[in-house]
């Protein structure tokens, strides 16, 4: 995205990742991406993106219930019933936080874990928004709340790859090679707690205590633990959910379930628990696989499809003002400024005399002649209504109109 659309569309003129990473994008890609950790030490300062201001307003008045917020304390999560209460009159739940049981588990050492801020909190919503943009791949953010002189959780490592954000006070991070790189989601670290623990005892590759400003990238599998020092210590952490190329075989197998030679039953008698009667079956089922992965025509724009629609599940756009949107609509003139609402994507095709546009399992079908108008939109800029190509006045509020109204573009000022 060029650097003067970030300007029109808010006060950050930086990108999201150049904020979590202190080498070039290149650079980043090829040599930590899923790779190795990138340490950046007084990189950025993050208060834009959260504070201990924001703590106290998330756990004291913005009425979070589980999993939203979560308590850990010496590498236990605490039960729910520790921090909640129920709602009272008007809020007929049981577990919303209480702020009261908060405070008196904060003060015994536990940490506050509050969970989907980029659902919650403004500033990570663009954030996280800009940064899954960039990235290509969903991401997530908690805010880590830690009182002086506690450990949140063990020696550990997550399925997906981390950057840590150093909000305010100080963490002493502890970095351990992995013992199983690149787990998948169900591969989670007890599997291999014995050996987590062995290498926890090791010789780090990274003990640093990180300070405001600073980042910290890790990909998933990398062990880690973290103990806040002489004061609270607040640090983002934005978990990125990697594609995998597992996961593109998981896509391309989903497109040959109707292979005639792959739906046929196994032979009567035969004993699935021994490896001689299964291994002529592998190899019969691995050459029909074969065979009918390459008789499929544009595997490629099939998995392509398949992959996009599971990242419009995981991922949101940019969000939507009905009110706003519907006053748009109604007022909506040639000097309306209007640009393609982020994170949206979509593909546009033509195809005779119509335009196809695919987005978010969304197909909306058009005239061709408004095919130009899109190109321009999802180009990004900003632009009016007036001065899109190919369309009269009347066809331009028209296609417009019904482009806000599926929530395609948003207005600009």
């Amino acid at each position: 995205m060029p650097e003067n659309a970030l300007a029109e569309r808010g006060p950050v003129l930086r990108s999201a990742l150049s904020r979590c990473i202190s080498v070039p994008t290149e650079q980043f890609a090829l040599e930590h991406w899923g790779r190795a950790p990138l340490l950046s030490p007084a990189h950025d300062d993050f208060a834009d993106l959260f504070s201990p201001a924001a703590v106290d307003e998330l756990v004291g008045r913005r009425g979070l219930r589980t999993p939203f917020i979560r308590l850990a304390h010496e590498g236990a999560v605490l039960a729910p019933a520790r921090f909640t209460a129920p709602g009272g009159l008007g809020a007929e739940v049981s577990d919303q936080v209480s702020s009261d049981k908060v405070l008196a588990e904060f003060a015994v050492g536990a940490t506050i874990v509050l969970q989907g801020l980029h659902r919650m909190w403004p500033p990570l919503v663009d954030f996280t928004r800009q940064l899954v943009e960039e990235l290509g791949h969903p991401a997530q953010v908690n805010a880590y709340v830690t009182p002086p002189s506690s450990q949140g959780f063990s020696p550990h490592y997550d399925t997906h790859d981390v950057f840590v954000l150093q909000v305010s006070g100080e963490k002493h991070w502890v970095i351990h090679a992995p013992v199983h790189p690149d787990p998948l989601k169900d591969q989670v670290w007890t599997d291999h707690r014995a050996a987590v623990d062995e290498a926890g005892r090791g010789t780090p590759v990274i003990d640093q205590v990180l300070r405001p400003g600073d980042a910290l990238y890790l990909p998933r599998g990398w062990i880690h633990s973290a103990t806040a020092l002489g004061g609270t210590s607040i640090h983002l952490t934005v978990g990125l959910s990697a594609y995998t190329r597992a996961d593109v075989v998981d896509a391309l197998l989903s497109l040959v379930g109707d292979s005639a030679a792959l739906r046929a039953s196994l032979p009567m008698g035969i004993d699935v628990g021994d490896p001689d009667d299964v291994r002529p079956i592998v190899e019969e089922a691995v050459t029909a696989l074969v065979a009918a992965l390459t008789s499929t025509p544009d595997a490629a724009a099939l998995t392509a499809s398949r992959l996009g629609a599971r990242f419009g599940r995981d991922t949101r756009p940019e969000p939507v003002a009905p009110l706003a949107t519907l006053s748009a609509i109604t007022s909506l003139t040639e000097d309306t400024r209007v640009r393609w609402r982020s994170g949206y994507g979509g593909r546009i095709e033509t195809a005779g005399d119509r335009v196809r546009l695919t987005a978010r399992g969304t197909v909306l079908s058009m005239p061709a002649e408004a095919a130009p108008a899109l190109q321009v939109l999802r180009a990004g800029e900003p632009v009016t209504v007036g001065s899109l190509p190919g369309l009269d006045l009347a066809s331009a509020l028209v296609v417009v109109r019904r482009l806000l109204r599926e929530g395609v573009v948003v207005t600009s000022p």
